[in-house]
């Protein structure tokens, strides 16, 4: 007996939703993990560099307590409120792989989920696909770009615990715009969305809980962004505005004020304070807002309604941060807990939507189907940001791969000598190098405590950002500041002065550095020497 099957046009449509969704679905992730590598190609991997130097280290101590147990304070600080070292240390001790091996996979792993939730995000924004392409392509290339004022990049060419937390905010925004706009979305689809938000902002929160709270910022500027009555959508926004204002007033009124000590920490972190800023950082801040709030305020077409909702949250938070930082992140100030918090951080995602917006609308009216525009246009962009990678690590190799820090002979000259003091000296020594070592030419940002695995008195670069957000970290550091300073150029008779009553037994010196102690390393641009 024949079988009629009755198709009626709601599920006719729901089937042929699903046809056309499925493909793209693969399509995405097809071109988010090619655009992965072309990622990872350009922008190289320095696991051991600037922030990545400090969490490194962070991971290493909780894998071995022993240790690290000189000025371990400057190890342990950022662990306070982050399960991000414990969370790699059991991935690290569950998988059996070295933890140079989960590095690398943690960091192909978060720039593919960035890229993912960048195409989710803007798949709610445009139909087309040449736009969505666009999108996600531009941020894979300017993946790393810096962040004006902040001393960030959208993503660093290392793990942190803003590799993680940067996606999940991304992801956060998704659900919260599958929540917030359910013109065409279903009651599942909307719940969905709001358990996706919940749960991103909880991880973020986990690993790294300023940048989550800056993340529920965004989610609440989202929420006042949506009304489509004007009158609805201006008081939200306003009332979003006075919150962020009224949060600094109430930080600032509860803070104690800080003493001359602390004063010269922060005085430091120049990029706190909007008046010390270069001009180009300001083009950084206002650049965003000014494209955005050309979206914001353009005419409503056929799919630009998450779009337009997108770039006002991006340019209310954006404004509203701004004046934070004017009115509450200023030097004069008997306190700077406002400034340490770094509302400017926010722009991350405030830049994550400029790209997006701005590689959709180039692939929609320049480039087009134009596979040689494609070509050209993005050849000559990651070519600008590799010569900006090379030019940043110009002594480190482009990949430093796990195979590279195992080699008895890596590229650059400091790292050499980071890992010869790794392999002779005591695990418990404690050394001394150049307060400012981190910015020598040739170091490349590289991280003796992190490389060497062996303790250290306080740098200024690294450990003074510690010391800035944590002020009970302002003695130790003043005391290895001035027992540092200008070490390759003092005397040795200096030097014993300064360092031996700390318990310091080995010094990292210039190659240039005079001196009569035994020297066991040394090459072209330093030396490990032993005090006697």
């Amino acid at each position: 007996m024949a079988t009629t099957v009755v198709v009626s046009p709601g599920s006719r449509k729901v089937a042929t939703q699903s046809q056309r969704q499925r493909p793209d679905w693969l399509f995405a992730g097809g071109l988010v993990t090619l655009l992965t590598l072309l990622a990872f190609a350009v922008h190289g991997y320095h696991p051991y560099a600037e922030d990545g130097g400090l969490y490194i280290a962070g991971i290493k101590r909780v894998l071995d307590p022993g240790m690290y147990p000189h000025h371990s304070e400057f190890v342990l600080e950022h662990l306070r409120f982050s399960v991000f070292a414990p969370m790699v240390a059991a991935i690290v001790r569950g998988s059996g792989l070295s933890l140079e091996v989960v590095l690398l996979l943690l960091q192909l792993v978060t720039f593919w989920m960035t890229l993912f939730a960048g195409w989710m995000l803007v798949s709610r924004c445009y139909s087309q696909r040449e736009a969505r392409v666009g999108s996600v392509a531009l941020l894979a290339v300017w993946l790393t770009l810096p962040i004006a004022g902040t001393s960030l990049m959208l993503m660093d060419p290392y793990v942190t615990a803003r590799s993680i937390s940067t996606p999940s905010a991304l992801f956060a925004l998704v659900g919260a715009l599958a929540f917030l706009t359910p013109q065409d979305s279903t009651l599942a689809e909307r719940r969905r969305g709001l358990a996706l938000c919940i749960v991103s902002l909880a991880l973020a929160a986990m690993v790294h809980p300023l940048m989550a709270g800056y993340a529920l910022a965004c989610v609440l500027a989202l929420a006042a962004a949506v009304p489509l009555e004007r009158k609805t959508r201006t008081l939200a926004s306003i009332g979003l505005f006075v919150g962020g204002m009224g949060t600094a007033m109430a930080i600032q009124s509860v803070s104690l004020p800080e003493n001359t000590a602390y004063l010269r920490v922060a005085m430091t972190r120049s990029y706190w304070f909007l008046s010390e800023w270069h001009w180009y950082e300001w083009i950084g801040v206002a650049a965003p807002l000014l494209i955005l709030g050309w979206i914001a305020t353009g005419r409503r077409h056929e799919d630009n309604g998450e779009r337009t909702v997108l770039a006002r949250m991006a340019l209310v938070i954006g404004t509203t941060a701004m004046v934070v930082a004017l009115l509450f992140a200023r030097e004069g100030l008997a306190s700077h807990l406002v400034a340490r918090l770094q509302p400017l951080r926010v722009f991350q995602l405030v830049y994550v939507v400029m790209i997006l917006v701005l590689g959709a609308e180039v692939a929609k009216h320049m480039l087009r189907r134009h596979a040689m525009r494609w070509t050209a246009v993005f050849t000559v962009l990651a070519t600008v940001m590799f010569l900006a990678e090379r030019q940043t690590f110009p002594a480190s190799a482009h990949f430093e791969l796990p195979a590279s820090l195992r080699s008895n002979a890596p590229g650059n000259a400091w790292v050499q000598a980071f890992l010869w003091v790794r392999q002779n000296t005591p695990k418990d020594a404690l050394l001394a190098l150049d307060a400012d070592y981190i910015t020598k030419p040739g170091e490349d940002a590289q991280s003796f405590r992190a490389i060497a695995e062996r303790s250290a008195l306080p740098d200024y670069s690294k450990d003074g950002g510690e010391t800035s957000i944590t002020p009970e970290l302002t003695g130790a550091w003043l005391e290895g500041q001035a027992a540092q300073s200008r070490l390759s150029d003092t005397t040795d008779t200096q030097r014993i002065a300064a360092l031996k009553p700390l318990g310091v037994g080995w010094v990292v010196l210039e190659r240039k550095a005079a001196t009569s102690f035994v020297c066991g390393f040394a090459n072209e641009a330093v030396k490990v020497c032993r005090l006697p």
